[in-house]
């Protein structure tokens, strides 16, 4: 069974290297598979060292109790993880990647053949919004059976506003010979209901849409656990009656 890392309780360990072999977290790992590690184990494993008085796995634990776990390294800015004490530029690197591995396994794990509705879209992009401090812009390019021919990151903004370029959507569209396509961003305050900024980029992507008779199926916003749907709420209507 998985040893359990949920206190985070920091104890002093001799260097990795002079432990049993069979304590080591890569022995270990190799023995019985990355799922019996710890949290602290797994990031000793990226650490690979600590520094004076503190093994690899001391520096994991402390770092796990100080942002309050995996998802809050997550969250945390490489800036962030550099003022910890016996982190440097390569290993908040190797921790920052090793995360966003994680991250895209499980996105493209997820990843539908073709979307149906609201719902598949916020439960595809949800877990990639979870550590967002900032707005960020995805367009979804679909084809006529509103399969995936693309998905484009189209602008990111200071954490409280972002600018919509349409054009851009509307060129990356054009590229793949999308048929329809779908725009998500986040609210970084948790709440996902729309502003007046929305409410005017949404219009200019309708007016867009239809000159280039692309058909804007949806512009969700994702808020923490919850989104809103700008077709569910019919503010968004076009010849297939969406």
């Amino acid at each position: 069974m998985e040893k359990s890392d949920s206190q985070y309780v920091v104890q002093k360990h001799r260097a990795i290297k002079e432990w049993p072999e069979a304590e080591r977290p890569r022995e270990k790992l190799l023995r019985s598979g990355a799922e019996a590690l710890s949290d602290g184990e797994l990031l000793a494993i990226i650490l690979r060292i600590g520094n004076i008085g503190r093994s690899a796995e001391d520096l994991g634990r402390e770092l796990l109790a100080q942002c309050g776990g995996l998802p809050g390294l997550d969250r945390m800015h490489v800036e962030e993880i550099l003022s910890f004490p016996g982190l440097g530029i390569a290993k908040a690197a190797q921790l920052k990647a090793a995360i966003e591995i994680g991250k895209r396994v499980r996105i493209q794990e997820s990843r539908p053949h073709s979307f149906e509705s609201s719902a598949e879209v916020a439960a595809y992009f949800g877990p990639r919004f979870e550590s967002k401090r900032y707005e960020c812009f995805f367009v979804l390019l679909l084809n006529g059976q509103n399969q995936l021919l693309a998905e484009r990151i189209v602008a990111e903004g200071i954490p409280t506003q972002a600018t919509i370029y349409v054009r851009r959507i509307m060129e990356e569209a054009l590229k793949v010979s999308a048929s329809s396509f779908v725009v998500v961003h986040n609210h970084p305050s948790g709440n996902p209901q729309p502003s007046s900024a929305d409410d005017e980029t949404t219009k200019d992507l309708k007016s867009a849409s239809d000159v280039l008779n692309l058909v804007f199926l949806d512009h969700i916003i994702l808020g923490k656990g919850n989104y809103y749907s700008y077709a569910d709420h019919k503010q968004i209507l076009n010849d297939k009656g969406q």
